[in-house]
């Protein structure tokens, strides 16, 4: 007889005829105290760590987004971790644009870009209910949705009350406030944050928001908080609970180290955690420095490149050093590539 992995073991392991969405387990009382709010900070935008303070229904904040969402992808997803895609795939809304700025962004024609189109809250809960119904998809996986809470929060209730049965993931940078993380409560199920740096430094380069890796380990302490461990039913598709990722890059694997010692240390040794290899230049690294520029064109000496130190793939060694410290730390509940051809459960 097969074994099932221990992350797929009990306390991890949920009845499949158990499992029942939080937003299903809202009272009517707090669902409209949820609306109430999600209104009111779109007069007075102060969710995101930004606080912009501005009214949404008349200009834009740092974001450039106003009162509707404006979302650039909506479809099944088959690029999200296994027990995320399962065989149907996640049901994906990528959002325009973002509040953070990060020069190495790996959706950079998405987030960097107001591309797609404006959405009202009740137009795109009708877009979940697509994805469930006709998608037949496992979940409704939001990504970069840390702009637009109150828009999504909206979405989210307008969904519940039309038949909504899919496991909610809030697929963020981890730069979220923790009112914004409050007004999520009881409508998300997945948090899946990327906590990507560590040093004020680094974050005040390379995302251009220094307060990233303070905000950062907050949020996802609250997020845990909130769903606990990552939860599976027997199909290996995850249904509640925090998953962790974490994109390795060239140089700052030391702070990946730091990161693994803090999630084992200050929210959970079985939190499960995705170290991430896949990091590539994109966005303005590698770019030519603009004053070099027009040298470049006019024949002479080739232009230095922007962020030359991060210009590069990952080494293994890179990625070693973070995975020794998640298993020094304590951390053992990882998605790892499978050891065979077929699906990965």
């Amino acid at each position: 007889m097969r074994r099932a992995p221990l992350h797929l073991a009990p306390p991890f392991l949920l009845d499949a005829g158990d499992f029942t969405p939080r937003h299903q387990l809202l009272s009517a009382v707090d669902a409209a105290k949820k609306r109430a709010a999600a209104y009111a900070h779109l007069h007075n935008c102060n969710l995101c760590p930004r606080l912009c303070g501005v009214n949404r229904y008349e200009t834009t904040g740092m974001c450039l987004i106003g009162e509707k969402a404006k979302v650039n992808v909506i479809a099944p997803h088959f690029g999200e971790e296994p027990c995320i895609q399962g065989h149907n795939g996640s049901g994906s809304v990528f959002f325009s644009m973002c509040n953070l700025r990060c020069v190495f962004c790996q959706n950079h024609d998405i987030a960097h870009q107001r591309n797609g189109q404006d959405l009202t809250p009740e137009e795109l809960g009708d877009w979940y209910l697509k994805l469930q119904d006709v998608g037949n998809v496992h979940n409704i996986n939001l990504i970069t949705p840390e702009h637009v809470v109150p828009q999504v929060a909206l979405s989210i209730l307008h969904a519940r009350d039309q038949g909504l049965m899919l496991p909610v993931i809030y697929n963020t940078s981890a730069y979220d406030s923790l009112a914004s993380l409050e007004l999520l409560d009881g409508l998300v199920d997945i948090y899946l944050p990327d906590f990507k740096v560590w040093e004020v430094a680094t974050s005040r380069r390379l995302l251009k928001a220094d307060d990233y890796a303070a905000t950062a380990r907050e949020s996802i302490k609250a997020m845990h908080a909130q769903v606990g461990d990552l939860c599976f039913t027997p199909d290996g598709i995850a249904k509640k609970g925090l998953l962790v990722r974490h994109l390795v890059m060239p140089g700052l694997e030391h702070e990946g180290a730091e990161i693994m010692r803090f999630l084992a240390e200050h929210v959970s040794k079985d939190c499960f955690v995705n170290i991430m290899e896949q990091y590539h230049p994109d966005a303005y690294v590698g770019k030519p420095k603009r004053r070099e520029s027009q040298s470049v064109r006019t024949g002479r000496e080739p232009a230095e490149k922007r962020y030359a130190e991060i210009n590069r793939s990952v080494s293994r060694d890179e990625i070693s050093v973070v995975r020794k410290a998640a298993e020094s730390a304590g951390l053992w509940r990882f998605c790892d590539p499978p050891r065979h051809d077929g699906f990965s459960l």
